[in-house]
């Protein structure tokens, strides 16, 4: 057993049995390498990436292997989603060093934290012209005794270019609005027609830059865009890459027509991927998008939330040791279930593409054999009542036989970050699909998030059952919740949640954003606070990956409150943000798709919406759901009363509620609607026909 038992994180605690001397990420690790003049070996990964699983196996639980490490280096374990900070320094080295990333990723530094040489996976043993673990171990430390100039030269050289990396570089010198339609119709290029989604393989959901599509096409009318959108999401939830029986997505499909996945479901996948399917549906009427929104709102519900009301990271993709064995099916153990609620076997093994010679193998285990991914082989159609009625009877039985497999690996940490994108998906698609259970669930994270994420006033990162919260929030965890929370006040009018966004955008400007030699805001952000560890260099949030920058969240942020407040200094930092990034985002806008819908908030408003009236009001509630009816990517919403109005039970003082509800009373005494656009205000209804004419 080695020093990982006690880490909170359940990656690292999946290593505390390796004969390898593991230590976490602290400076005693350091500092022992310092003392015995070896490198340090980092290891960084996470609980559901498969590679990860397979590396351990092959090398990590290996004697021989922990006796090399365990001898000539000080072997350290990070998680990628407890330490994004360390991940993001050390994948920029490994990138520069072989022109790809990806995890486990493994990295030699020095004493002092420098990166000297570094790959991804690698095997035990050489194979198909990949260097073994062993063999790279030995070169190592070969090079490390015997040639500790040039490997120290290397990483200086290497240190100075992480550095340099870590520029944004020239921005624009003003916002060109033509931006986002050159982006659009760069990535209409980039669809991939017959299979949907972007690119080849292995393809990845890309939610965000569906999203941004979406937005574009709410804007101009361009029917690619949302052609580009519709279809991939479509195409996706046809896939086995989803969960045809449980609902919610896997990471990506390996395959170009979302067939095979790698099995691990992640929280943040499913969240940003609920806000597409929720945005779509409110844009084309798409019941298949509907359909599938409601799947991924109930798989969160269901599979990762905590019962304190908190959602966990992720699920495996392996169990008893074999991907996907959870998922897949024999065509015998298929037939049994579907044949027990009387359903024609052929025909929905047709449906869902189950055949005798399955279409997956875990390479690993071959002596599992092929079993069936289940995907939409038939075309279902979405009106066809009777039989949806049967499909939904088929997967209620499918899924009460699949619980009683072994399930695969959970990882419950809860992430600040990824819990902010889940609560705010939840609030949206529950206000849009008139489904209070998600708003309440919504609003159920957030207190959870305030009680056990907040120490001694300030926002941390990370959190399990019988860890406190330690690591400090970075700029995803500011940034992600500031807007979720506004995205919360929207849908249930609380204004508590309004003036902690406040407070957090506030933070995230004060300690996050960078500042030039004049004292001024370049517009760009880091990822860890002014006060936080130092590490090689100080990490920017510079595109969205995985899962949205921090900067680009921040700039939707900002924009929100300054249509919630009227205060244009807000909307100024947008700007100077939007307009740092507009070469960039138009170059490779796949990688920006957080930050282009932010431009496409800013070019389609602002557009203000007041709901004048108590929120339980029915005529209030009227005039809401004509706000909802449609997708407003430009727009902002706030209901309640003023500050001091009469409610039902006289003058209401609790105030922290928007500005923009402000000096807006009542028409009559009866709940009223005001629209602004541009700040320029049209004059109160009551009607909700004419609240539609209004709202266009």
């Amino acid at each position: 057993m080695n020093r990982l038992q006690h880490a909170s994180s359940p990656y690292l605690r999946q290593h505390a049995g390796n004969p390898v001397d593991w230590q976490e990420w602290a400076p005693e690790a350091f500092a022992q390498a310092r003392d015995r003049d070896v490198p340090v070996f980092l290891s960084v990964g996470y609980s559901s990436c498969h590679w990860c699983h397979v590396m351990a196996h092959e090398s990590f639980e290996d004697a021989e292997v922990a006796r090399v490490l365990n001898d000539r280096f000080v072997a350290v374990k990070v998680d990628r989603e407890e330490r994004p900070d360390v991940d993001s320094v050390y994948m920029g080295a490994v990138q520069a060093m072989t022109g790809h990333g990806g995890w486990p990723m493994s990295v030699f530094i020095t004493a002092d934290g420098v990166p000297f040489f570094g790959g991804t996976y690698w095997p035990r043993d050489s194979r198909q012209g990949m260097p073994g673990f062993l063999q790279v171990l030995q070169a190592v430390d070969t090079a490390w005794r015997e040639q500790r100039d040039q490997v120290l030269g290397s990483g200086q050289r290497l240190t100075a270019h992480l550095q340099a990396a870590n520029d944004v570089g020239e921005g624009a010198e003003q916002l060109d609005p033509d931006t986002a339609s050159r982006a659009a119709a760069v990535c209409v290029r980039a669809w991939d027609r017959d299979l949907g989604g972007f690119g080849t393989a292995p393809k990845f959901p890309q939610a965000m830059t569906i999203d941004f599509l979406l937005a574009h096409a709410q804007r101009t009318g361009d029917s690619a865009a949302v052609d580009a959108a519709v279809q991939s999401l479509e195409a996706m939830s046809r896939g086995g890459i989803y969960d045809h029986v449980a609902g919610g997505f896997a990471r990506y499909s390996v395959d170009a027509r979302w067939l095979v996945p790698h099995f691990e479901k992640m929280l943040y996948d499913n969240a940003l991927l609920l806000r597409a399917y929720t945005h779509a549906w409110q844009v084309t009427g798409s019941r298949r998008c509907r359909r599938i929104a409601t799947e991924i709102a109930e798989c969160l519900l269901r599979d990762m939330r905590h019962p304190a009301g908190g959602f966990y990271s992720a699920t495996d993709a392996d169990s008893e040791g074999v991907e996907g064995l959870f998922f897949t099916w024999t065509a015998a153990e298929f037939d049994e279930v579907v044949a027990a609620v009387g359903e024609d076997t052929e025909a929905f093994r047709a449906f869902y593409g189950v055949t005798p010679a399955g279409n997956f193998t875990d390479p690993h285990h071959p002596e599992v054999g092929s079993r069936s991914i289940l995907y939409e082989a038939g075309r279902r159609d979405e009106d066809d009542a009777d039989f949806s009625r049967r499909v939904n009877r088929v997967r209620a039985a499918l899924a009460e036989r699949r619980e009683q497999r072994v399930h695969p690996g959970l990882d419950d940490k809860v992430l600040t970050s990824w819990n902010a994108l889940a609560l705010g998906a939840l609030a949206e698609a529950g206000a849009a699909l008139d489904e209070p259970r998600y708003v309440e669930a919504a609003a159920g994270c957030v207190r959870f998030l305030r009680d056990t994420l907040v120490v001694d006033g300030r926002l941390h990162h990370t959190w399990k059952d019988g860890h406190p919260a330690t690591v400090a929030a970075f700029l995803e965890d500011v940034a992600y919740l500031a807007q979720a929370l506004l995205v919360l006040y929207e849908a249930d009018a609380n204004p508590e949640w309004f003036a902690w966004a406040r407070q957090l955008a506030r933070d995230a400007d004060d300690r996050f954003a960078e500042i030039d030699a004049d004292g001024n805001p370049t517009g760009a952000y880091f990822a860890t606070a002014d006060n936080a560890e130092a590490l090689l260099t100080r990490p920017k949030d510079l595109w969205d990956n995985a899962t949205p920058a921090g900067s680009s969240v921040q700039v939707d942020v900002l924009l929100r409150l300054a249509a919630l407040t009227g205060d244009s200094e807000y909307a100024r930092h947008a700007e100077r943000t939007l307009a740092l990034f507009a070469p960039r985002s138009e170059q490779a806008p796949t990688g920006y798709g957080e930050m282009l819908r932010g431009l496409e908030r800013l070019l389609g408003g602002p557009q203000e919406v007041a709901v004048v009236g108590p929120p339980d009001d029915p005529a209030t509630r009227e005039l809401v759901g004509v706000y909802r009816q449609r997708w407003r990517p430009g727009s902002v919403l706030a209901v309640g009363l003023p500050d001091g109005a009469d409610g039902p039970d006289g003058p209401d003082h609790s105030g922290g509620g928007a500005p923009l509800l402000d000096d807006r009373p009542l028409v009559d005494g009866r709940p009223a609607a005001y629209v602004c656009h541009n700040f320029a205000c049209q004059r109160p209804v009551t009607d909700p026909e004419e609240l539609a004419d209004l709202l266009g």
